[in-house]
């Protein structure tokens, strides 16, 4: 039989449609021609097959070659597709057994040698094959990363001549087993222990983690606040399986080397301020996820937060709400997950203190107007960094004792225990709860309804920021394990306005 069919995938963002490979052979002059929308990379697959098959000891057809890579429309990068072709084209030549091959899908790019290297993108491709019920054979570097979807199975193989003992059923591929991870965390050994001080600004980080709330730390250089920010994964709750497959996804097709041992550790994704808009939420001709995708699942850290170009903060607006982000180009439009947990810090003037008499107030306003305020509505929690008191270098060998100072291990102990209320009642984060859910799950009785009120309106809060009131609220309450938002809890969460009394005691000044 001169025509075969196999099956392979494109690679369209975290996408992966079915593609089938069609081969025919034809009688007359020997020529070799790829259609079906491929780039350059599909093209110059035809040098890397011809000579893979010949070096594995096989013929090459010396026919009228076509290979059509349905359907026709969709765009084929990569050389993914150099093993299905090779399969392909063994198979309508009769060197390769075709009964069975409607059961697999392939990928893999081939070396001049036959041998297989490592394509981009295995686990959505994984993912997508588990579901159509057929075996994956992938190159052997591709197997561990692709194994870790549960049901999908995966056959690894090495070279192309183990391709045809398998299908004349002489030597059978084994399954590449499915990974059974004991959630082992290689971290950075960055413990909370580590700071001195700072008790409101670690209560802060507690109430972040545990609803899954923004943060902003303002405060003078020399505080703390990169130092606490870059704890907060260590406390967060860890990752669900589900939840570090999709972070893993993203990485898979960004060329990133996905460590087995900490895949599922939450990302911390700290670009530096002079990244651009593309940069943060993804771009290109061929949409590329950037870094709020990257941190999806996790902690994205924006340090010197005013020194961020403007129209690149205000960008993050709609991921923030949404928790995905879209990119549209002429030709392609890709949708990409961005539900992260923002950090940021800064100082609260352009000379870093805000008493020293070296900015006037004009210029501190000018300085903090770097912020949008609806890019500084979206931040849940704003805490003050403050200076250290006199004398805490000198008692910190006490302040530090086991029994004064809590471990990251501690502190995530219960963020773990208050994530899992949210979870049962809702099924989700605090700080991902939709207007009806406020209602349902965060309501007051009359007393303190009216006292939120009055300090939303005295404050001039948006009714953005009265949910996310809230929302911190009803954090704190669950922190203690209490059915119902009490006046306490609202006290504390309205301290958490650091920027809105900053801004307000400027304006008064002028």
């Amino acid at each position: 039989m001169s025509l075969s069919y196999v099956y392979s995938r494109a690679r369209i963002g975290l996408e992966s449609p079915l593609v089938t490979v069609e081969v025919h052979l034809a009688n007359g002059l020997p020529a070799f021609n790829i259609v079906g929308l491929p780039e350059t990379s599909v093209k110059e697959s035809k040098e890397r097959v011809r000579s893979a098959i010949i070096n594995c000891g096989y013929e090459f057809p010396a026919k009228r070659i076509t290979v059509n890579l349905a359907p026709a429309d969709l765009p084929k990068e990569g050389g993914r597709f150099d093993l299905p072709i090779a399969v392909g084209i063994l198979a309508a030549s009769e060197q390769l057994p075709q009964t069975d091959l409607s059961a697999y899908e392939f990928a893999g790019e081939l070396a001049l040698s036959g041998e297989l290297r490592p394509i981009i993108g295995e686990i959505p491709m994984a993912m997508a094959c588990s579901k159509s019920n057929r075996a994956l054979i992938i190159p052997k570097q591709n197997a561990e990363q692709a194994s870790w979807v549960k049901q999908a199975n995966i056959h690894a193989i090495e070279h192309l001549t183990q391709l045809y003992p398998h299908f004349a059923r002489q030597q059978p591929l084994p399954f590449v087993e499915e990974s059974t991870h004991q959630k082992v965390h290689i971290k950075d050994q960055l413990d909370i222990a580590d700071v001195i001080g700072q008790p409101l600004a670690k209560r802060a980080l507690e109430i972040a983690a545990s609803g899954s709330h923004n943060l902003l730390f303002i405060g003078p250089p020399g505080t703390g606040k990169t130092m606490l920010a870059s704890r907060l994964p260590g406390i967060l709750p860890e990752m669900t399986e589900q939840e570090a497959l999709a972070t893993a996804a993203i990485k898979s097709i960004c060329h990133q080397q996905i460590d087995s041992n900490s895949w599922l550790t939450r990302p911390f994704r700290a670009p530096h301020h002079t990244a651009s808009s593309a940069a943060l939420v993804g771009g290109g001709s061929q949409p590329q996820p950037g870094e709020i995708s990257l941190a999806h699942n996790g902690v994205l850290f924006l340090d010197e937060l005013p020194e961020y170009e403007r129209k690149v903060l205000d960008v993050l607006r709609e991921p923030m709400e949404s928790g995905e982000v879209t990119i549209s180009r002429a030709m392609h439009k890709q949708t990409f997950p961005a539900r992260f947990q923002l950090v940021a810090a800064m100082n609260p003037s352009p000379t870093g203190f805000y008493n020293d008499n070296r900015s006037t107030p004009e210029q501190v306003l000018r300085y903090l107007n770097r912020l949008s305020g609806p890019f500084l509505d979206r931040i849940d929690i704003q805490i003050e960094v403050a200076r250290l008191p006199k004398g805490i270098w000198a008692n910190s060998a006490n302040i530090n004792s086991v029994n004064k100072i809590e471990t990251s291990a501690q502190i995530q102990q219960r963020v773990q225990a208050c994530r899992q209320r949210q979870i049962m009642r809702q099924g989700k984060a605090n700080a991902h709860l939709g207007s009806a859910e406020v209602r349902l799950h965060c309501n007051l009785n009359a007393e303190n309804n009216e006292f939120l009120e009055l300090a939303v309106e005295k404050l001039g809060l948006s009714t953005r920021a009265h949910h996310k009131i809230l929302k911190i609220s009803r954090t704190i309450a669950d922190i203690k394990a209490i059915e119902n938002i009490e006046h306490e809890h609202l006290i504390e969460a309205l301290s958490y306005r650091a920027m809105d009394r900053l801004l307000r005691h400027l304006t008064q000044g002028l």
